[in-house]
C-alpha cells in the first residue's frame, strides 16, 4: 500500500494535475488567498530594500543558503558542504536555523541529521535568528552558516546561496498558496550565487532554459555564480551511526519510507542504486512518527516480503531504530556533488569571509 500525504495533494493540486471541479474550485480559492499573501511579501521586501525594516549584523560573516519555494530542493547537503568547506580554510562554523518543528528544548529533524553529518559543529535553532547567531558567535563560532535564510530578511548575510531544484524549478510559477513559490522569482537578484540541485535529472537544454527563465525574472540581473549540481548517496547509516556500502543495496527487495520535500527523488535514488523497491511510503515533510505508523510499516514489509527498510537520514534521527519489527532498517546518506561552478561557489564564501577577516583566522 501507498499512501499519498497532503503534501503531494496538494502539489498535485495546485500544478494542475488534479483535474474535475472540484480541483478547479480549489484553485480559484487559492488564487484568492495568494493574492494578499503576494502583497505582503512584496510590502515586506520593498520596506527591507528601503531601510523602513531594520537588518542587523552579526559579529561573524554570516553565508546563508535558502530557496525560493517550498518543499525540498536538497539544502541541507548544501548547508553541510559549506560548513565543512569553512572548516577545512581555518574558520570555525556554526549552523544557525529557525528549528522548524522542533519541541521546545529538541533539536529539528535538519540539526539531528547535520549533527550527524558533521559532529563538533554547533547547531543553533531560534525564531529570532539574529539571537542565534549571537549565540552562534558566543560558543566560538567564527563563522555563521544560516539554513534556509533567504526570506528572512533581518539578519544580514554576507552572501546569499539560492538552492533551485532542476525537477521543479518554478514552484508552479504561482505564490503559495496557490502555487509553491515563497515569493516572485524575481526575488533571485539578491543573492550572489544559485546551485541548481537534483541537474543531472534533465537535459542540458532544459538546465540553460532554466537558467535563462531566471535571468529574465531577474530582469537581466541574475546572480553572478551560476553551479550545478546532484546528490550523490554515499553510503548507509544505522541509528548507531554506523556505515555500511550500499552495495548492500543492491538486488535487495526493499520497503522504502521517506517525509521530505521531494519523496520521489528519494525513490529514484534507490531505484538507480539497483534496489528492488517493492513497497514506498511517502509522508509529509517533518512528519511525526508514531507507534502505530513504524507497526504500519512493519506490516507493510512484511506483506512485501522485504529484506531491508531504508528511510532518509532526517526521518532514522527521529525514529532512532536499528530495525521495524526485526527487519534490518538503514538510511541513505547523501552528499552534494557539483558537476560545474562548484569552485566558483566556494571561490564566493572564501571571498565573502575573507571580508570580514575575524582576528588570527584563515581567510
Amino acid at each position: 500500500m501507498t499512501l499519498v500525504p497532503d503534501a503531494e495533494s496538494f502539489k498535485r493540486l495546485v500544478d494542475g494535475t488534479a483535474r474535475g471541479p472540484g480541483p478547479s474550485l480549489a484553485r480559484l480559492a487559492l488564487a484568492c488567498l495568494a493574492a494578499p499573501y503576494g502583497l505582503a511579501v512584496a510590502c515586506r521586501n520593498a520596506a527591507y530594500d528601503r531601510g523602513l525594516l531594520p537588518v542587523l549584523r552579526a559579529a561573524v560573516p554570516v553565508i546563508s543558503i535558502g530557496n525560493l519555494t517550498l518543499g525540498g530542493t536538497g539544502k541541507t547537503p548544501l548547508v553541510a558542504w559549506a560548513a565543512a568547506l569553512l572548516a577545512r580554510h581555518g574558520r570555525r562554523p556554526a549552523i544557525v536555523s529557525r528549528g522548524y518543528g522542533a519541541a521546545p528544548g529538541e533539536r529539528s529533524d535538519e540539526a539531528a541529521e547535520l549533527a550527524i553529518l558533521l559532529p563538533g559543529v554547533p547547531h543553533v535553532a531560534d525564531r529570532d535568528r539574529v539571537a542565534a547567531a549571537a549565540r552562534a558567535t558566543a560558543l566560538g563560532a567564527e563563522a555563521v552558516v544560516l539554513d534556509d535564510g533567504f526570506q528572512h530578511r533581518r539578519l544580514a548575510r554576507d552572501l546569499d546561496i539560492v538552492a533551485v531544484d532542476a525537477t521543479d524549478p518554478f514552484g508552479c510559477g504561482r505564490l503559495f498558496p496557490r502555487g509553491l513559490l515563497r515569493e516572485p522569482l524575481g526575488g533571485l537578484a539578491r543573492a550572489q550565487a544559485v546551485v541548481l540541485t537534483r541537474a543531472s535529472a534533465v537535459t542540458a537544454e532544459r538546465r540553460a532554459a532554466i537558467r535563462a527563465a531566471l535571468t529574465a525574472a531577474c530582469r537581466g540581473a541574475a546572480p553572478p555564480v551560476w553551479a550545478e549540481a546532484d546528490h550523490r548517496p554515499v553510503g548507509l547509516r544505522d541509528a548507531g551511526g554506523g556505515t555500511r556500502p550500499l552495495d548492500e543495496l543492491r538486488g535487495r527487495r526493499v520497503l522504502a519510507f521517506a517525509g521530505i520535500g521531494n519523496p520521489a527523488a528519494f525513490r529514484s535514488a534507490l531505484a538507480a542504486l539497483g534496489a528492488d523497491v517493492v513497497a514506498f511510503r511517502p509522508l509529509p515533510d517533518h512528519h511525526a512518527y508514531t507507534a502505530a505508523d513504524l507497526e504500519s510499516l512493519a506490516r507493510e514489509a512484511t506483506a512485501a516480503r522485504a529484506e531491508l527498510a531504508v528511510t532518509t537520514l532526517k526521518d532514522l534521527v527521529k525514529i532512532r531504530r536499528q530495525a521495524l519489527d526485526g527487519l534490518p532498517l538503514a538510511a541513505l546518506e547523501i552528499a552534494i556533488e557539483f558537476a560545474a561552478g562548484g569552485a566558483e561557489v566556494a571561490a564566493a564564501i572564501r571571498a565573502a569571509v575573507a571580508g570580514r577577516a575575524a582576528p588570527g583566522a584563515v581567510p
